[in-house]
C-alpha cells in the first residue's frame, strides 16, 4: 500500500487500468446498490439546492420520493446518502434511453447549477473508508464496471489517471501530485519484480 499525508491507498488502485465505458454499463452505478450516494456533511446543502432546482425534471417516482424524504437520508451506520426509489436508483437517476444519468451533472455541464455532483458519486469505482485519523481509499471491483475495466486495458488507461479530476477536488493539486509520483514509482517497483530504489515524492511513504 501507499500512504501519501494521512492517505492510505492500496496497491490495487495504482495498478488497475480502468476507463468508464457508459454505453455498456449504462449508468448500472446510478441504479445499483442498497443505498444512494455517500454524502458529506457540507454536500447535503448542495443536495438540497439541487432538487430545489430541478425537482421538475426528476421522474415522477422520485419526486413522489423526495417530497415525502427529501434528497438526503441517514443510513444507519453509514451517514447521510441521497434517498433512493424503490431501495434502488438515485432520486437524481433521468434516463437518456437506456442510460442512466445524473440530473444534477446534466445540469452542471448545462452551466445551470455551479455544483457537479457528490464527490462520492464522481470517485467511483474508487471507495472511502474513514479510519479516524486516516482515510482508506480502495478500487471497488464490482461486474457491473467490467466494460469500464476492458476499455481501460484497451486504452492504457490508469484508475489513478482517469480520476484525477475527483481526486484533486477531493485532497488537492498538491496531494494528486504526490499521489500520482508515488503511483509512477510503485508501478516501476512492480515492473522490476519490486527490486528497486526508486525514490518517494515528499510527503509520501510505502506500507
Amino acid at each position: 500500500m501507499l500512504l501519501v499525508d494521512n492517505i492510505l491507498i492500496s496497491d490495487d488502485l495504482v495498478s488497475a487500468q480502468f476507463s468508464c465505458n457508459l454505453g455498456a454499463c449504462h449508468g448500472a452505478c446510478c441504479v445499483q446498490g442498497t443505498s444512494g450516494a455517500p454524502l458529506e456533511a457540507h454536500e447535503l446543502e448542495h443536495v438540497d439546492r439541487a432538487l430545489e432546482l430541478l425537482r421538475e425534471e426528476l421522474r415522477p417516482a422520485a419526486r413522489r420520493v423526495t417530497d415525502a424524504k427529501g434528497a438526503w437520508e441517514d443510513i444507519p451506520g453509514a451517514g447521510p446518502a441521497t434517498t433512493c426509489v424503490g431501495g434502488a436508483e438515485c432520486v437524481f437517476v433521468v434516463f437518456d434511453g437506456p442510460v442512466a444519468k445524473c440530473a444534477i451533472q446534466k445540469a452542471w455541464l448545462e452551466g445551470r447549477i455551479d455544483w457537479i455532483k457528490p464527490v462520492s458519486c464522481h470517485l467511483y469505482p474508487i471507495r472511502i473508508d474513514d479510519l479516524g485519523d486516516m482515510e482508506l481509499v480502495n478500487y471497488e471491483r464490482m461486474d457491473m464496471c467490467l466494460p469500464g475495466a476492458r476499455q481501460g486495458r484497451h486504452e492504457g488507461t490508469y484508475l489513478s489517471d482517469y480520476l484525477e479530476a475527483p481526486l484533486t477536488r477531493k485532497y488537492g493539486a498538491d496531494w494528486y501530485r504526490r499521489f500520482r509520483e508515488a503511483c509512477l514509482d510503485r508501478r516501476e517497483a512492480i515492473a522490476e519484480g519490486g527490486h528497486t530504489a526508486s525514490r518517494e515524492p515528499e510527503g509520501t511513504s510505502p506500507c
